[in-house]
C-alpha cells in the first residue's frame, strides 16, 4: 500500500471514506459560495431556510438550523442589517437566496465530471442508501 492509503474492511467503509473526502472538499467549495456573496456559513443556511412565499418564525428557523433560538436572532438581525431579510420578506434577500442557491445546487466538479450514466447510478445509489427509492 501507498503512502496515505489504508485498508478498508468492506466496500461499505470505502465508500464511506470517499463520501467523507467528497464532503471534505464540498465543505471548501461552501465556504468559497459563502465568500463570493460576503456571508457567514450560518447566513447562507439561514437563506437557504428561507422562502419569502413562505414566511417562517424564528422558532422554526432555529430547529431548521439545529440551533438555539438566540443564536438564529444574531443571524437574522445580520442579515437584516445588510437588507437581506426582514421580519417579512424583502426582495433583495430573495435575490441573494436565489444566487445562493443556484450556485450551492451546482454539483461539485467531481461529479459534474462523471458520465451520465454514472450520475444516474450514484443517483440511484444514494436515493436507496438514504431510503427514498
Amino acid at each position: 500500500m501507498g503512502a496515505g492509503t489504508t485498508r478498508r474492511s468492506s466496500p461499505a467503509a470505502e465508500a464511506w471514506a470517499l463520501m467523507f473526502e467528497l464532503i471534505h472538499l464540498s465543505k471548501r467549495r461552501f465556504m468559497a459560495i459563502a465568500s463570493e456573496f460576503d456571508l457567514s456559513p450560518p447566513q447562507v443556511m439561514a437563506l437557504r431556510q428561507l422562502d419569502p412565499a413562505e414566511p417562517k418564525p424564528m422558532s422554526e428557523l432555529a430547529i431548521a438550523l439545529r440551533c438555539d433560538n438566540s443564536n438564529v436572532t444574531g443571524i437574522v438581525d445580520r442579515l437584516e442589517d445588510r437588507g437581506l431579510v426582514e421580519r417579512r420578506p424583502a426582495e433583495r434577500g430573495a435575490q441573494v437566496r436565489a444566487g445562493l442557491a443556484a450556485r450551492l445546487d451546482e454539483p461539485p466538479e467531481a461529479l459534474a465530471n462523471l458520465s451520465p450514466e454514472d450520475q444516474l447510478a450514484l443517483r440511484d445509489i444514494m436515493r436507496r442508501a438514504l431510503g427514498r427509492a
